[in-house]
């Protein structure tokens, strides 16, 4: 009776003892062969265990068959679900209330009411199963009744699922209605169930149905509570590298397998990584959503990227997902990639045309139009795997456990796809926005449990499956009010009566299988509970009640932390200075200077090393958006205003910003809290204009790229605009969005600011001419030009050339982690400002 050579605690060996006992004095008194006889036990797990138990108590002779309701049905009978019966199998079931929904005059509505109806037609059919089915009409008559008159206000709908959800549970036949035929009675001679922690109403019918020859066995788990440790974490974190931590002290200890008890998944996939990377055997029972999978996620990127509208981040999303193209085509998608960035293409669309990938461009077309038009079900199955082959995942799957879990759970094998070919719910066609919402729902709902590995020194479970389960440690994580509350909230928007008339379980049954459940978990020999003082979004948590009851009557111990301290030497990190005399400096552009006097360290990531960052395809509409929509705006008006001099102005300026918004891709519900200033900005502009051009400026071009070489300098730029002033002289024209006082704060700065002096050396000019023009929609355009520009240019001037002349001679290009320009850097994490030592 040991496991991996621990003694096991008495009192298990004891309850199942006395079990195993009871069940053969009844055999033995009632005359019953074992062979002919089926004990039911409340969950799976219990079963291979149970055999055991008897072989080494009764190693000679036959056993009882002991069974599941569920694996006790296979055994006897096989079922095939009808057209309209409840399935279990979400992706199915989905479709089946979909048809309901239509047949009730709902279909407009399907698609916010299936989920919603599946739920609760899944809370209701194990108690409809329960009932054999020639008195399942009355089962769903006293459901009826307790259910109010179908209102006509907002709760009508709400009303109507709920009616569906039971005539639906009422109508179905299930795997289990062949345990009340009259041929399982003939071939068997007694029934024993053992109870769970809550009653079942199915055990419940079939020991009424059986009532001569059946017996109802409660588990004895009586044991005294074992060694308890309390531990309380600061914060999740804490309290998964904790729970690690005690888990990998009871392996160390020999106590081993530990159960990890399962209350919040993202705390037990945290903790099982943490054991994986210490190389621990795990066996989990409870799993994981299969739509958080690899495989689960390679196949919704297929169809994200395959809809109508996708952004260009989904299609780039799927290519690197994908196989066939991460393998043969990486440059060619990395390339694609490069562009799309840099031209900040959010839509794919857009991209389709870019002629420098299109050998690429086509065979991503390709696939994608293979997706496009509506289909029936079976045939959108088949569309989906031809895509998965093409894309080279279905070949990956192949050696896949996840990847065959997702194959399963949306039918795509060709035999299931035959078998919808005649399913009557399978032939409505479905939208690729429709089948891509079935595929995340039918994903969503299913289970998925990895195979578990031989000898498993942890076993994960949920705590309501630990009764009768031979543990030597137990490690309880999420042991706070939230994740493990008293009484648990039960499932569904049933009321109390409606719950008691449909024999759902109650809060109070609920409550009490909980507690049953606490104190059977407080049985194991060694067992730690955890819990945290505050949640991820830094709200304080407390104990869950258990634990404070527990801690009231003294039991228990304030565990220590089995976490080992490292003592790590101190390395001081000093800011970074590197030389950048073997990297070149030149060109020079306004932006880079300006970079280069803020923080050289900067200049020398980003521009020397070339480091740029290339920025987010798919990204909100924001102020910089604003900015270069205004740009090109004016810059198109003003090269087609001077084709045509004569235009109505008003209107050529708001054809071309609706070019505007065209050309750079903008959606147009997105831009909508930018284009409302649009009349006033406009307005603005034209007033401003008009007196500027009574000056005698003329517009002269927009967007000109710029070059000089000033001595050792090389400089370039592109100015936004260029005006010709009446005695041929440039000026030259700078647009800001910005609030109109740091416009004003620039020419305040004197020399420290570097744009208009920089654009004034690249102008040429003997006596250069530069000004900001702030265009805003509240306050108006105004011009803003220094009084001594030519001054500033040659301060500019001297700075440049005795910085690049420093630069080429090896002095240290510092971080000099100062000024607001810290707070967004790019560079940050490489000079690692964050970790600098004082001095």
């Amino acid at each position: 009776m040991a496991q991996s050579g621990v003694s096991l605690h008495g009192p298990y060996l004891e309850t199942w003892s006395a079990l195993l006992t009871q069940i053969q004095s009844y055999l033995e008194g009632g005359a019953a062969h074992p062979a002919r006889s089926v004990v039911l036990l409340p969950y799976a797990q219990l079963v291979p265990l149970a055999i055991r138990m008897w072989a080494e108590r009764f190693p000679n002779g036959f056993a009882p068959h002991f069974e599941t309701t569920r694996s006790w049905a296979a055994r006897v009978g096989m079922f095939t679900p009808g057209p309209s019966d409840i399935a279990f199998d979400h992706g199915r079931d989905l479709l089946t209330a979909t048809s309901l929904l239509e047949g009730a005059g709902l279909g407009a509505r399907r698609g916010l009411l299936s989920g919603p109806l599946v739920e609760q037609a899944m809370q209701l059919a194990p108690l409809a199963a329960s009932v054999p089915s020639a008195l399942r009409q009355d089962w769903a008559a006293q459901a009826y009744a307790a259910l109010p008159e179908i209102p006509s206000g907002p709760l009508a709908l709400e009303a109507a699922v709920a009616r569906i959800a039971i005539a639906w549970a009422a109508t179905s036949d299930y795997a289990t209605d062949v345990l009340f035929e009259s041929r399982v009675a003939r071939d068997m001679d007694a029934l024993l169930v053992v109870n769970g922690l809550q009653p079942d109403e199915l055990t419940s019918s079939l020991v009424d149905h059986f009532a001569d020859r059946a017996l109802v066995v409660t588990p004895d788990s009586g044991a005294a509570q074992g060694a308890i440790s309390l531990h309380a974490a600061r914060d999740g974190e804490d309290e998964a590298q904790r729970a690690a931590a005690c888990v990998l002290q009871h392996i160390g200890a020999g106590r081993v397998p530990v159960a990890l008890v399962a209350g919040d998944r993202m705390l037990t996939r945290r903790i099982s990584a943490l054991l994986v990377a210490k190389g621990v055997r795990l066996r989990d029972e409870t799993g994981w959503k299969l739509s958080t999978t690899y495989a689960a996620a390679q196949l919704m990127s297929a169809l994200r990227a395959c809809a109508h509208h996708a952004s260009t981040d989904a299609v780039i999303d799927w290519l690197k997902l994908s196989p066939a193209f991460a393998v043969l085509e990486s440059t060619a998608v990395q390339a694609l990639e490069k562009d799309l960035r840099r031209g900040a293409v959010r839509d794919w669309a857009s991209a389709i045309g870019m002629p420098d990938h299109g050998p690429l461009m086509t065979s991503i077309e390709a696939l994608r139009q293979t997706m496009r038009h509506p289909r029936r079900l079976p045939d959108w199955l088949a569309g989906m795997q031809a895509l998965l082959e093409a894309a080279g995942l279905w070949q990956a799957w192949a050696a896949d456990a996840a990847g065959e879990s997702v194959i399963a759970a949306l039918g795509l094998h060709e035999s299931r796809q035959v078998e919808l070919q005649a399913w009557p719910a399978a032939q409505r066609n479905m939208s690729l926005s429709e089948f891509t919402a079935w595929a995340s729902a039918a994903l969503e709902a299913v289970n998925f449990k990895p195979l578990a590995q031989a000898d498993a020194q942890v076993v994960i479970l949920p705590m309501s499956q630990l009764l009768c389960r031979l543990f030597p440690a137990l490690v309880l994580p999420g042991a706070d009010e939230q994740r493990l509350p008293a009484a648990p909230e039960p499932p569904g928007s049933w009321s109390t009566a409606q719950r008691t008339a449909m024999r759902l379980p109650t809060r109070e049954l609920l409550e009490g299988a909980q507690r049953e459940a606490w104190r059977i978990a407080l049985q194991t020999p060694a067992a730690d509970i955890l819990w945290r003082h505050s949640d991820d979004s830094g709200e304080p948590l407390l104990p869950s009640p258990l634990v404070q009851a527990l801690r009231l009557r003294g039991a228990g111990d304030e565990g220590r932390d089995p976490r080992q301290t490292r003592v790590v030497p101190t390395q001081p990190v000093y800011a970074p200075q590197p030389r950048g005399d073997a990297l070149p400096a030149m060109p020079l552009s306004a932006s880079s200077y300006d970079m280069l006097r803020t923080c050289p360290y900067r200049f020398f990531a980003l521009r020397q090393l070339g480091l740029q960052d290339e920025g987010e395809l798919d990204v909100d509409v924001d102020k910089r958006d604003f900015g270069n929509w205004v740009h090109l705006t004016l810059n198109l008006f003003h090269v087609a205003l001077k084709a045509d001099p004569a235009a109505d102005r008003v209107a050529l300026l708001d054809a071309v910003a609706l070019k505007a918004t065209q050309n750079l891709g903008l959606d147009e519900g997105e831009f909508l809290p930018f284009g409302v200033g649009w009349p006033g900005l406009r307005d603005g502009y034209l007033k401003w204009l008009a007196d500027h051009e009574a000056t005698g400026a003329v517009f002269d071009v927009a967007e000109a790229d710029a070059k000089a070489t000033l001595g050792i300098l090389q400089l370039r730029g592109r100015l936004d605009r260029v005006d010709r002033l009446p005695d041929g002289s440039p000026l030259v024209v700078d647009y800001k969005t910005e609030a109109l006082k740091r416009t004003t704060d620039r020419l305040k700065a004197g020399n420290e600011d570097t744009q208009l002096p920089f654009y004034a050396l690249l102008s040429g000019a003997d006596s250069p001419r530069a000004a900001y023009v702030n265009v805003s929609e509240r306050e108006g355009t105004s011009s803003h030009e220094p009084p001594d520009l030519l001054l500033l240019a040659q301060q500019l001037y001297e700075g440049m050339e005795s910085d690049i002349g420093r630069i080429s001679q090896g002095e240290p290009l510092l971080a000099l982690g100062e000024g607001a320009v810290c707070e967004w850097c790019e560079v940050r994490g490489m000079c690692r400002k964050d970790f600098w030592s004082g001095e």
